[in-house]
């Protein structure tokens, strides 16, 4: 079951982005100025498209799918999710928040102003396999543990900086995958190419559960090729060029 704070919402993205990539393509091969060309279908036809001429068949191209980008703001990620999506910096751009700065809300557990898991991530009670192929359940005893080892180290960390430590200093007591807000700015190839490395079936389940909201955003601004994604790669790690 995917974590209920973890969330990817939309700040920007260019409009109409199937025409433009439609447009760039079209330049291959025009022989007229394309900024000159009139194009009054709808998004969606040329979407379709876009399909027909460049994705079907494996006819490759994907040059073309770089022109459009969008901007999502990615919201209460664990850590560990976003250091292996930020490892992808080929056409995408990222500005992740810092617990240099905002450890406020560290010191706030602590107080018990915060939850502890709106800081914190935990997986879900459950059976999990390790890298091994070996099951293990993760039990409601362990977690629990595990967010009083939170608080610990929340409160470990609140002492440290009453006595003067800096931020950057005193976070390296705090537990690995607290939560992290970023913005990420992708166009479509990257886009793509990324749920293909995150979206497959044997990676990280958080990484999993991060492809699946970022499909959402993807399948609202480029409806067309999103369903042509998902029919023909998502999920196969069939890895863009």
């Amino acid at each position: 079951m995917m974590d209920s704070r973890v969330k990817i919402e939309t700040l920007a993205a260019t409009k109409n982005p199937q025409t433009l990539i439609f447009k760039a393509a079209h330049q291959d091969y025009s022989p007229d100025f394309v900024y000159d060309e009139s194009f009054p279908l709808t998004d969606s036809h040329y979407g379709e498209l876009i399909i027909r001429n460049l994705l079907s068949g494996n006819r490759g191209h994907f040059g073309c799918f770089e022109h459009p980008s969008i901007t999502l703001a990615c919201g209460f990620i664990p850590h560990s999710v976003m250091q292996q999506i930020r490892t992808h910096r080929v056409g995408i751009t990222f500005d992740c928040q810092s617990f240099r700065y905002t450890g406020t809300q560290v010191i706030d557990v602590a107080n018990l102003k915060r939850p502890i898991e709106d800081v914190f991530y935990l997986r879900p009670v459950g059976w999990y396999t390790d890298r091994s192929g070996k099951k293990y359940e993760y039990t409601e005893g362990v977690r629990n543990n595990d967010k009083l080892d939170c608080l610990v180290a929340s409160q470990t960390y609140a002492l440290k900086i009453q006595h003067g430590m800096s931020e950057e200093h005193a976070r390296s007591m705090l537990p690995f995958d607290y939560r992290q807000h970023f913005v990420m700015s992708v166009n479509v190839r990257s886009l793509m190419h990324l749920l293909d490395l995150r979206g497959k079936k044997d990676a990280q389940l958080e990484c999993q559960w991060f492809s699946d909201l970022l499909f959402i955003q993807f399948e609202k601004w480029v409806p067309e090729i999103a369903t042509w994604y998902k029919e023909n790669r998502y999920g196969k790690a069939r890895l863009s060029p």
